[in-house]
C-alpha cells in the first residue's frame, strides 16, 4: 500500500515537516510523506502535534535498524476524537509482518497510557 499524500508542504523544522491543514496534522522526515506500510488506531481528543511527536519517537525506536525506513505520523481529527496513522516509507520490498508490528506498537497499553498523558496535560 504506497499512498502518496501532497507534494507542496513545508518547510523542515528540526529535520522534521509539520504540515496542517483543516482536521489534520502530518509529521515527516522526508517531504512528500509517503506510507509504503500504515496502521491506524483511534485515540480520544488530543493536543495532535504532541501526540504525533510521541508515536513518531516510539514507531522511530521500534524501526531504525530496518533500512531505508522513514517515519510518518498522521493525525486525523474527528468529532469523536482522533484517528492515528503511523508507518512510513520502507525501502523495497516491505519485510513481511512489518504493518502488524506498526499495529502491535499503535495498541500497546503503556505507551498509548504514556502518549495521552503527555498529549493531555498540554491540550488546551
Amino acid at each position: 500500500m504506497s499512498i502518496a499524500l501532497d507534494e507542496s508542504g513545508p518547510a523542515p523544522l528540526r529535520g522534521w515537516y509539520e504540515h496542517r491543514e483543516s482536521g489534520r496534522y502530518t509529521l515527516a522526515r522526508h517531504w512528500p510523506p509517503r506510507f509504503d506500510v500504515a496502521a491506524s488506531a483511534d485515540f480520544p481528543p488530543l493536543r495532535a502535534s504532541r501526540l504525533a511527536h510521541q508515536v513518531r519517537q516510539d514507531v522511530w525506536r521500534a524501526f531504525q535498524r530496518l533500512r531505508g525506513f522513514s517515519p510518518v505520523v498522521q493525525i486525523d481529527v474527528r468529532d469523536t476524537g482522533i484517528r492515528v496513522t503511523a508507518g512510513g516509507r520502507a525501502a523495497r520490498p516491505v519485510p513481511p509482518g512489518l504493518e502488524t508490528r506498526i499495529e502491535a506498537l499503535l495498541d500497546d497499553p503503556c505507551l498509548r497510557a504514556r502518549w495521552i498523558a503527555h498529549a493531555s496535560k498540554w491540550a488546551a
